[in-house]
């Protein structure tokens, strides 16, 4: 069957070394690799390589015991949290690694909450049990006390897989140089049909299992379950995230590798079968697109999870067109031009990819990460990392706009999350970031990848705009041959909503065609609100009426018309600035709740009733991110290393300290050359400019 299995873990807990193990074990690859090399199979950038660190979402191929499995490589460092969600969404079992010294870490537990929020199956490896001060008892209560309280150890004699000739089935060498060519090429038709020997577990894990199912607890007191029988209970168990195995060794050494791939393989099952034994394969192509890349000639690749069915070559696949205008949204039709199966930085032609496998595909120009294809059209589900930070972009000027413009838009393709913003009057370019890190490496990766040599500025917090009621804007734009009338109503909408739009105008007071225009020019780009200039967010806009003209009116006159109209409303409107802020959660011992009560309130954060033991303490809550980015540091000080922080995305609120942001932003509403809330009236002959506060009575239809 084919398995995907992602790599997870906090930044040097050995997840990069664990893969190459795993890829020598199956024979995938001949040579173990190692980061400090800079010889790693699944880095295969020169930028991780120079690094030690894994940047980019890896993939490579490897085939055993009859099942041929997909292994993700994510990255560990908080910087790069979106490439490693992305590549969440197409797992079927992760493995998250601990180390045997630092145990459960900030990132640890931002990774397990994701983990969780996609209810993916989950084993712990907890590495480097070579290294001194390793405690691997401490760190597994550390994991059934901070992550979850069903974790259970399979180590021997704890769970043994039976000896048989069917335990080992493992391919040999003529697959495996298949495999490094990007498919096993396995016959499983033989080897699918043996029985599998079953895993003996002892009393105590039984006793585990037991406590957690009502009909296996039955079975359990009555003595009547085979060892088969309780092996496809803890398989049951681990697949519906009710149980969570733990194993532990030395990746760097090779210890324990070989027991965790044995166990993996038998307690995993998905429903995807090998090609050659899919009897779903006539069923419609599903699949989920979970990245997008380009490769070494600029070819935009397509990269996507198969659910269900087959799809191959010069057949056509279908998805919804997010870039067009309509309401709904129309569907799009693309044919396949090509298909590759990647493993590391090398891939094979293949006619045809099935379920479950991960595959690349060349023909699709929009489809974006999270898009459904085929069958699986539901709704694209929100990331949970998001950016809270923004940084303006200085290129050479000699460079044209439209070239530099070029690259990065590919570079949002490949990471949406970077929300790339031209700024066109001011001749500005930003991007979203979460960190310094990652400015540093997409600064590496202009330079490298496209011969582009640019800088950032500082990075500073992505604040917002709103308004607290509803407001009705006017807009009119008139001069000598044109004509536009728009009236808006401009509503507060919920956190997190953007900019919606609705029409309620009579088709008898504007034609369809108009009313699209503004429905386009509403939700084309971000506005800028009137406090600092910041991206409004979180309003319903609808279009109450307009008016054209059967000769004077050009689609031009519609945006001039739209945009003064919302800002015309604006102007009348109570503001509000919004800031991002964290979900956190903190961990420490008991000693310092005051202190960290006193510290979350001087952040201007509110916190939920802290959680106590006998020594420890758990306090969550949110605050504001300007307040609260760079306390890791702080709280590693005076816990001496051994407070704990997680941070995720909390949503946007009103701003604690909007009078000092809007001082120091000094936005001036009335000289951006983007926006102008006056509206433009003719008469005789000549065009004439009419304040906001007066063009309300100006209107022609009212």
């Amino acid at each position: 069957m084919n398995k995907t299995i992602g790599m997870l873990a906090h930044v040097d807990a050995g997840k990069t070394t664990f893969a190459e193990q795993l890829l020598y074990h199956t024979k995938s690859i001949r040579t173990r690799g190692r980061v400090d090399h800079q010889d790693a199979f699944m880095d295969s950038h020169d930028i991780e390589r120079a690094r030690g660190i894994t940047v980019f979402a890896g993939q490579a191929v490897m085939p055993y015991n009859g099942s041929t499995y997909y292994l993700l490589d994510t990255p560990g460092h908080a910087d790069f949290s979106a490439e490693m969600e992305r590549a969440l969404r197409t797992m079927d079992y992760a493995v998250l690694l601990l180390s045997a010294v630092e145990g459960v870490q900030g990132h640890t537990e931002t990774v397990w909450q994701l983990l969780r929020r996609y209810g993916v199956p989950t084993f712990f490896f907890i590495n480097k049990t070579d290294r001194a001060g390793a405690d691997v008892q401490r760190v597994t209560e550390e994991i059934r006390s901070l992550l979850t309280p069903d974790v259970v150890d399979l180590t021997d004699p704890a769970a043994e897989i039976a000896d048989s000739e069917a335990g080992e089935r493992n391919t040999g060498s003529s697959e495996a140089e298949a495999a490094e060519e990007g498919r096993s090429g396995l016959d499983l038709s033989s080897s699918a049909a043996r029985p599998l020997p079953p895993v003996t577990l002892s009393d105590a894990l039984k006793t585990f299992l037991a406590e957690r199912d009502e009909p296996l607890l039955e079975g359990y007191l009555d003595d009547r379950l085979t060892e088969h029988e309780w092996t496809e209970a803890l398989i049951r168990l681990i697949r519906e995230g009710r149980v969570y195995p733990c194993l532990h060794g030395s990746a760097l050494l090779d210890i324990g590798v070989a027991d965790f791939l044995r166990k993996f393989d038998r307690l995993t099952v998905t429903p995807y079968a090998a090609a050659n034994e899919d009897e779903d394969t006539r069923k419609p192509f599903a699949g989920r697109v979970y990245k997008i890349g380009h490769d070494e000639n600029g070819t935009r690749l397509t990269y996507i999870k198969a659910l269900q069915g087959s799809i191959g070559v010069r057949e056509f696949a279908e998805y919804v067109d997010r870039n067009g205008d309509a309401e709904p949204k129309s569907m799009r039709e693309e044919k396949i031009t090509g298909i590759r199966i990647y493993s590391g930085d090398r891939y094979t032609q293949v006619d045809r990819a099935y379920a479950g496998e991960l595959f690349a595909v060349t023909g699709l120009t929009e489809a974006q990460a999270g898009e459904g294809i085929g069958d699986a059209l539901d709704e694209v589900v929100p990331f949970e990392m998001t950016p809270t930070l923004t940084a303006s972009v200085a290129f050479p000027r000699e460079l044209p706009v439209k070239d530099v413009l070029r690259i990065f838009r590919m570079l949002e393709a490949e990471d949406p999350a970077l929300g790339v913003l031209w700024e066109e009057e001011l001749q500005q370019l930003q991007i979203r970031v979460m960190g310094a890190i990652q400015l540093e490496v997409l600064s590496a990766v202009l330079r490298e990848r496209f011969g582009l040599n640019v800088t950032f500025g500082a990075p500073e917090i992505l604040y917002r705009e709103t308004i607290a009621a509803p407001m009705t804007g006017y807009g009119h734009f008139e001069p000598l041959r044109h004509y536009a009338e728009v009236h808006l109503e401009i509503e507060p909408g919920e956190r997190g909503s953007g900019v919606v739009f609705e029409d309620a105008c009579h088709a008898d007071d504007l034609p369809v065609g108009y009313r699209n225009l503004v429905g386009q020019h509403v939700t084309e780009r971000e506005h800028h609100g009137l406090l600092t200039g910041s991206p409004l967010t979180d309003v319903k806009v609808t279009l109450l009426t307009g008016r054209a003209h059967n000769k004077h009116t050009h689609g031009g006159d519609f945006r001039e018309a739209t945009l003064r109209a919302l800002r015309q409303g604006l102007e009348q409107a109570d503001n509000i600035l919004l800031e991002p802020c964290y979900r956190f959660r903190i961990r420490a011992e008991a000693e310092h709740l005051g202190r960290l009560m006193h510290d979350v309130q001087q952040a201007h954060g509110i916190f939920d009733p802290p959680e106590l033991s006998e020594t420890h303490l758990l306090l969550t809550g949110t605050v504001p991110a300007a307040s609260f980015m760079n306390y890791a540091v702080e709280l590693a000080s005076y816990t001496r290393g051994k407070g704990m922080l997680s941070l995720t995305y909390g949503g946007y609120r009103p701003c604690h300290n909007a009078g000092e942001v809007i001082e120091r932003r000094g936005y001036d509403k009335n000289a951006d050359p983007l926006y102008t809330s006056s509206s433009i009236f003719c008469a005789k002959g000549a065009g004439y400019s009419v304040p906001w506060d007066e063009a309300e009575a100006a209107m022609h239809l009212l």
